[in-house]
């Protein structure tokens, strides 16, 4: 027994298999997408990302309607299953456009129209199919020792296909994806030798040690797509079929001994390979942010000698949890015991992925010419068994947890959410970045200026933003495709004319950016007011959001307008009677805070009549709270400013306009609870009124510094 306990334990290392072979590829005659089974290696092992490319601008679709058939004549696809396949191809049609998926990723890339694979998709719902199987095709690899289905090939599934939609006057043509859906116990293989096939043997001694390295399970896998174009147009037409054959690759976990599918001797059947995550997640855990294999944790010396004194029940209860800690599959939507008693019904999980890979690689390489690198990998390939990438605040995080359950024998893993469902599904090439996504980031961002004074130079920084897909590549009528990047347009709320241009990764626009370059600008107010400064950002796949924030101006106003400050009023007879404040400026000339501390504040102000007021100097509530300052709560200061509190003031009154400057002391107590502070930011605030009339209206100006030394 002790001997079969190391040999489980050495099993999860030795479940790493060699990297499969080319995925768009031809087989006998046949070309497919296939995407082989894979365990225990990540997306360095996978393709070349920096040939990925469509030069030639082959078509992607700019839209699909998606359409699921179980062909299961013998009613042995469950219905549990089918519930939860069919809840993902609708949650993955209501949420077309939202950016926190793979499915928006696929919109960077283009074909010779220009127009974007977006992801519009809608779901045009499921029939089951019960059409008698035709007589064996293909010879199974590792036919059930029970009695397997039978073992169907792709020029089968083509025939019965295109059966079916002619009886059923459905529709043909690029934009339509058919996804047909085999039940477990029928092998599909692409060719009649039998050389690609869902289904894998292995030697005895492969399958006593947990090695995966037959030619059988290299050869095998998992799901493919392919095109029925037998009108060979270049960029397809109305007779074009698109489909993607999904058999069941789920494995049987949870499944064992019960009768959860008809022919329920399958699940106790030495043959039937029990887990299906080589087509899920390689048996990798990305939980702490990068895959790693799931490894049952090696006993120690002491734990060894306890083992070999268990009783066998014992023996088996540990033998139990290490299979648990081995490579298994992630069901974020499993379940308890099922309607049939087994614990299989979160195994659709595994399905939704392969329909999730298969709809990216469709939707941009549908007639196999279109993305993909030189060793024809697709755009999920470059990231096979990656799940952990996502695209910050509008892309996936990881949640759930790897511990697999002891009834289901699968973590509940998962990494993105459709339509209120968490699934767990593979990222996708990004050629923007270089990466594997699993959503795009599209955050804009900028941080208004303090008040500042008409006719200032002021800057507004947009690459705060999160744009995931800041490049891409552009297509004209003829030549290769050039690059093009995201775009940010300002509108600065004074009437001047829009500011638009290209956004490229850094803050400055320089050889081989493409230019006018609007990531980061400069801007300047003619007149005083409160203006709102909107940041629109495009990114390459045409999706867009915004973020306003005001900026107030302290200045003369606008000719014809009132000046910041300007308050409605009435005399008798005239409801249109405007009374206008004064115009008011300051600035703060100290930068040292040990003088400060020692001489006062020195600020420098100008009026433009006879005035009366008060100076105000204001530090945050958190600093104040911090140094023990007190102070009184400053009030009615713009929306979004941090609280203030008031830590020194001054009285200003004027006999008639100009300028002049004023020092504002500190008391002793606030000086001593500053002495040893290396910085402050302080924020002075001018209220000023007509010192010569009873007018209401006042202006307010404010104006920042931070003094250090």
């Amino acid at each position: 027994m002790f001997a079969v306990m190391l040999g489980l334990l050495s099993c999860a290392l030795l479940w790493l298999a060699a990297p499969a072979g080319a995925v768009v590829t031809e087989v006998s005659g046949t070309s497919v997408g296939l995407q082989p089974r894979a365990m225990g290696y990540t997306a360095v092992n996978e393709g070349d990302p920096a040939t990925f490319a469509n030069e030639a601008g082959n078509v992607v679709l700019h839209g699909t309607n998606d359409y699921a058939i179980y062909w299961a004549p013998e009613n042995d696809y469950h219905h549990e299953w089918i519930t939860k396949i069919n809840r993902f191809f609708q949650a993955m049609g209501a949420s077309s456009g939202y950016l926190g998926t793979i499915f928006a990723a696929t919109a960077q890339y283009r074909d010779r129209s220009n127009a974007p694979a977006n992801y519009k998709t809608v779901f045009k719902g499921s029939y089951s199919d019960y059409s008698k199987y035709p007589a064996a095709g293909c010879t199974d690899p590792n036919p059930l020792e029970s009695g397997a289905v039978t073992c169907l090939t792709d020029a089968q599934l083509r025939e019965q296909l295109q059966s079916f939609i002619a009886s059923h006057a459905l529709p043909k043509g690029l934009g339509n994806i058919y996804y047909l859906m085999t039940p477990p116990g029928v092998t599909v293989c692409v060719d009649a030798a039998a050389t690609r096939c869902s289904d894998f043997v292995l030697s005895e001694e492969e399958e006593e040690k947990g090695r995966f390295e037959s030619a059988s399970y290299e050869n095998s896998f998992c799901s493919y797509h392919a095109a029925i174009n037998p009108d060979k147009a270049p960029e397809g037409d109305s007779n074009t079929i698109l489909y993607a054959a999904i058999p069941w690759t789920a494995g049987y976990a949870g499944l064992r001994g019960t009768g959860f599918v008809p022919n329920g001797g399958w699940l106790s059947d030495p043959t039937a390979y029990i887990q299906g995550a080589s087509c899920q997640d390689g048996g990798l855990n990305p939980e702490v942010g990068e895959e790693k294999l799931e490894v049952p944790k090696e006993m120690n010396k002491e734990e060894k000698e306890k083992f070999a004194e268990m009783s066998k029940e014992e023996q088996a209860g540990v033998l139990k949890r290490v299979a648990l800690e081995a490579p298994h599959d992630e069901e974020p939507n499993q379940e308890g015991k099922a309607e049939s008693d087994g614990y299989g019904a979160g195994l659709s999980d595994l399905i939704a992925n392969q329909i999730a890979v298969e709809q990216a690689n469709t939707v941009t390489d549908p007639l196999l010419n279109g993305w993909k690198d030189a060793t024809g990998h697709e755009a999920t390939d470059e990231c096979r068994n990656i799940f952990a990438g996502t695209a910050g605040p509008e892309g996936g995080s990881v949640e759930g947890g790897v511990k697999a359950d002891e009834h289901t024998e699968a973590g509940t893993l998962s990494n993105e959410e459709l339509d209120g469902t968490r699934y767990y599904i593979n990222n996708v090439f990004s050629l923007s970045t270089g990466e594997c996504v699993g959503g795009v980031g599209l955050v804009p961002r900028f941080t208004s200026p303090n008040p500042v004074n008409s006719g200032e130079v002021v800057g507004f920084d947009g690459m705060e933003s999160t744009v995931g897909l800041v490049a891409g590549k552009a297509f004209g009528p003829s030549g290769p495709p050039t690059t093009t990047y995201s775009t940010y347009s300002w509108n600065f709320g004074d009437g001047s004319p829009e500011v638009k241009g290209y956004a490229p990764g850094s803050p400055t626009c320089e050889a081989p950016w493409l230019s006018p370059c609007a990531g980061a600008i400069f801007h300047s107010y003619n007149y005083g007011g409160k203006y709102t400064v909107t940041l629109t950002v495009t990114d390459v796949a045409g999706d867009m959001s915004s973020v306003s924030h005001e900026v107030i101006v302290n200045g003369p106003p606008a000719p014809g307008a009132g000046a910041p400050g300007t308050n409605p009023g009435s005399n008798p007879g005239d409801a249109t009677h405007t009374i206008v404040a004064p115009i008011a400026a300051a600035a703060i000339l100290s930068r040292s805070l040990k003088n400060t501390l020692r001489k006062g504040l020195s600020v420098r102000y100008s009026v433009n009549e006879q005035v009366a007021g008060r100076f105000e100097v204001l530090v945050s509530s958190a600093v104040a709270h911090r140094l023990h300052l007190g102070g009184s709560p400053a009030s009615g200061l713009p929306a979004g400013t941090p609280p203030e509190v008031m830590i020194a003031r001054a009285v200003l009154v004027t006999t008639k306009a100009g300028a002049n400057t004023i020092e504002i002391k500190f008391s002793k107590s606030v000086v001593a609870r500053l002495r040893h502070s290396r910085k402050l930011s302080l924020l002075l605030r001018l209220f000023v009124r007509d010192a010569a009339s009873k007018s209401p209206a006042t202006a307010t100006v404010l104006s920042a510094v931070t003094l250090a030394g």
